[in-house]
């Protein structure tokens, strides 16, 4: 028997994963939608006796899609046959988002409507009656608190008992002519009107169904056209908006007030020139340098390292394969100084695991306020002379904690172009939390390097995304985002977006770890980690370093922790000079991080566009330190 489809879908920030989680539970699979990088959300549920899967789609603003996340969430929509399809909206936003609705009832579908973040709908006076809704739209219609689980039951109610009203596909009237085309066409009320609104994909799949069907309806719409002195999918778009706008009227008590006057202030000044980045200065200070740098990468990392992994777990371990395993490249497979556990394991959980647990945390507070939307809008400005829109800044923010997620997190990115430059800026300029927070150590008491390590790596990151978009093909890309009312985020889900995330951690990036283990074992008794070793020495030199580096910055390809650390060690001993330390600094957060980071490049951009990536990075990194060393000498400065 053929398990029932239920499909979530609705516009970015609505509370879709919410309620996703509560019909599913924790066990939900992750998978890229065939031919994207576009990830899909599935999961089961059982409701009223009945086992349905439940899916999870990309956020969307209509069916005209302009994103891949669009595009996908279309195709999921059009081709897995829901039994139930629930549509999430903002509460305080219904007006706006209320056409969407229409456009699904337009296309048959079998809708139950949920008006979820009813609490703030309802601190702004909005009130709406969902009885007359339900007689305007011929959907079920249910209100939802989704964050506090309140409505979810009268959800779970309304599918068990869902069955399909009559249809009011033709719930919004267009002019006579469009109407005439709508029936005349043959192909479906949705259908024709994607036509209308010159939707090439659905006009390419209509050919192939109905060559001689799609011709006439390709000629008829050029008739169309004349007759009107706007776009036709401007027409259709205002049509939708005024059939919502009259409905609301009908069911709504009250519009409610604009947001309050300290609430309104703060958000005008999260996305202000300067008070904005001032927030942003705020926020990286005590989110990430405090309480990622100093708690994640200094207490938590020196307690797990020091203690539980040295003391408790790597001697009986190595004491124990030392003595099962007499072969001694066997014993380096899984101790010793590259071994599975002594490496692998201990990176994983010791050392980037309370880093990036930390970083989730303040992620999760990020999102759940609603700073990380205005944040990309304050960004926005500035990366669109990179080639990049303001989307891009949670990659970026997401790469102050780990780089490899950072670029998985990169295929969210509406075109192959933006996520091109973003995945080439995370790898160029972009330090994990590991690197910076050495590196703040090493700084911490020489604020002039400090202040113009900051000053070469922010230089490096525009001047190469500016390039990037010179060089690189393709249109500037569109952004839209949400930006919700800021609120106070609840603790509880602060904690399921940590651990949900931690478990992502664990099942994508561990295995990695074990790998570059493994890759390590084989340099060294191949030879090969000798090898690039005595070639790294020339570069090096160049940039007036000294040899000692060179193990250094080729083990910081693969642990980001040795090769800071490693520079760290040599400015206690004195071996490195304030001009060495600042060429040094500046070349290790310019350098690609890791193994692991490049083999994340190669799974997301392919094989041949990650190392040519690879190739501009290393350039620009040894460059970069030439150019410093060479200025440092020609003006004779000494810090």
């Amino acid at each position: 028997m053929e398990v029932k489809k239920i499909i979530i879908a609705g516009n970015p920030n609505v509370g879709k994963s919410v309620i996703f989680n509560a019909l599913t539970g924790s066990y939900a699979t992750v998978s890229n939608y065939p031919g994207t990088t576009v990830e899909v959300f599935r999961g089961n549920a059982k409701i009223g006796g009945a086992e349905y899967e439940v899916i999870d789609t990309p956020g969307m603003y209509s069916f005209v899609p302009v994103t891949d996340e669009e595009r996908v969430s279309r195709n999921i929509i059009f081709s897995e046959t829901p039994y139930v399809l629930i549509h999430v909206l903002d509460a305080k936003n219904i007006e706006r988002m209320l056409p969407f609705t229409l456009q699904l009832i337009e296309a048959d579908l079998p809708v139950i409507l949920v008006l979820n973040i009813m609490d703030e709908a309802e601190r702004l006076g909005i009130k709406i009656d969902t009885k007359i809704l339900e007689a305007e739209l011929g959907v079920p219609v249910l209100t939802a608190i989704g964050t506090m689980g309140q409505g979810l039951s009268n959800l779970k109610d309304k599918i068990a008992n869902y069955k399909k009203g009559e249809s009011k596909r033709d719930i919004v009237k267009y002019d006579s002519r469009m109407e005439e085309f709508l029936i005349k066409s043959g192909f479906g009320r949705i259908n024709s009107l994607l036509l209308l609104q010159e939707d090439t994909e659905v006009a390419e799949r209509l050919l192939k169904e109905n060559k001689t069907a799609a011709k006439n309806a390709e000629k008829e719409i050029e008739v169309l056209k004349k007759k009107y002195s706007k776009p036709l999918g401007y027409l259709i778009a205002m049509e939708r908006q005024s059939r919502a706008s009259a409905i609301i009227d009908i069911a709504r008590v009250s519009k409610g007030k604009q947001m309050g006057s300290f609430a309104e202030w703060l958000s005008r000044l999260t996305m202000s020139t300067f008070w904005g980045f001032l927030i942003l200065a705020f926020v990286l200070y005590f989110g990430l340098y405090l309480f990622v740098g100093k708690l994640g990468a200094g207490v938590v990392v020196d307690f797990i390292n020091t203690t539980v992994f040295d003391k408790w777990i790597i001697p009986p371990v190595t004491n124990f394969i030392e003595h099962a395993i007499p072969w001694g490249p066997g014993q380096d497979l899984f101790v010793h100084e590259y071994g599975i556990v002594t490496l692998g394991l201990r990176y994983a959980f010791a050392i980037i695991l309370p880093i990036v647990v930390t970083f989730f945390f303040v992620f999760a507070i990020i999102e759940d306020t609603g700073y990380l939307p205005r944040l990309a809008m304050l960004i926005d400005r500035v990366f669109k002379k990179m080639g990049l829109s303001g989307r891009a800044v949670i990659p970026m923010v997401l790469g102050l904690g780990c780089g490899t997620m950072a670029t998985m997190v990169t295929r969210t990115l509406a075109t192959k172009r933006e996520r091109l430059i973003a995945t080439l800026l995370l790898a160029l300029a972009i330090p994990c939390s590991a690197q910076l927070g050495v590196i703040m150590a090493m700084l911490s008491g020489l604020p002039v390097i400090l202040g113009i390590w900051l000053v070469v790596i922010n230089v490096v990151f525009i001047t190469a995304g500016f390039l990037a978009a010179k060089i690189l093909p393709g249109e500037a890309p569109v952004f839209f985002m949400e930006v919700p009312p800021l609120r106070l985020p609840k603790l509880s889900n602060l904690f399921v977006k940590t651990y949900t995330r931690m478990e992502w951690y664990i099942k994508e990036v561990i295995p990695v770890f074990l790998i570059v283990s493994v890759a390590m074992v084989a340099a060294y008794h191949t030879h090969l980690l000798a090898l690039l070793i005595k070639i790294a020495k020339y570069p090096l030199g160049f940039m007036g370093l000294p040899e000692s580096t060179a193990t250094i910055f080729i083990m910081g390809f693969f642990r980001r922790d040795y090769g800071a650390a490693g520079l760290f060690d040599m400015q206690k001993s004195g071996l490195l000079t304030n001009n060495q330390i600042l060429v040094s600094i500046v070349v290790m957060t310019l350098f690609l991080p890791c193994i692991a980071q490049l083999i994340m490049m190669i799974k997301e951009r392919k094989f041949g566009t990650a190392m040519a990536l690879t190739g501009v990075v290393t350039v620009v990194s040894i460059s970069a330190g030439f150019v410093i060393n060479q200025l440092l000498i020609l003006f004779k400065i000494t810090l």
